[in-house]
This record gives structure tokens, sequence and C-alpha cells, in this order.
């Protein structure tokens, strides 16, 4: 079992910067692939980024990509999603989830989730 707290959220003016950070518990965090997904009312679960175990591979969605940047601390057991240039179409619930097979960009390929943060930009 991986237990996943997320934190870091909150309300911002557009242009601003969010961090937001992905607390493990439980078993090894550094065994798993670490996500971020996001979901707006009415909208369906979308992938956001993505960091391999090791902290050596990223990827982000189109949406995001130059603006968000992912990164871990496996001797903390944290992941920090460092959000800048936030616009109001970045507004959603963000949750972060972990990950130990080899397919990262679906939400099913996830095993452990975490509650959610809420991320709101004002224009």
């Amino acid at each position: 079992q991986v237990q996943l707290v997320e934190s870091g959220g909150g309300l911002v003016q557009a242009g601003g910067s969010l961090r937001l950070s992905c607390a493990a518990s439980g078993r090894t965090f550094s065994s798993y692939t670490i996500g971020w997904f996001r979901q707006a009312p009415g909208k369906e679960r979308e992938f956001v980024a993505v960091i391999s175990w090791s902290g050596g591979i990223t990827d982000y969605a189109d949406s995001v990509t130059g603006r968000f940047t992912l990164s871990r601390d496996n001797a903390k057991n944290t992941a920090y999603l460092q959000m800048n240039s936030l616009k109001p179409e970045d507004t959603a619930a963000y949750y972060c989830a972990a990950a130990g097979g080899g397919s990262w960009y679906r939400p099913s390929d996830y095993d452990y989730w975490g509650q959610g943060t809420q991320v709101t930009v004002s224009s």
C-alpha cells in the first residue's frame, strides 16, 4: 500500500505560480512512477505530467508543457509539481497517483491515488 497526500493548492491570479506537493507513506516510494492528473467540474480526469521512479524521465500534456515542471525527492518520499504562468483553464482538482506498471497516461494505469487539491486560477 502507498498513501498519497497532496498539498499546495489554492487561489491564484492568471500568470501566477503554485507548487503542489505529493507526500507518500507506506511501501517504497522510489519504486513507483508518479503521475499528476486534474479534473474540472463536468469533465473527465486528464493526464498532466508523469515522472519515472528515478526521476530520469518526465513527460507532460501539451497544454502544460513549458509551464509545469515535475520533480521528485525519493529521500523525502515527495513529488513536486511546479506550475508557472497559470491560466484560468488550469482550474481543476489536481490528483497525484502512483503506478507500478509500465503505462503512465491513463487513470486506470495507476494503483494509488491521493484525495486531491483544488487549484483555482482567476482571470
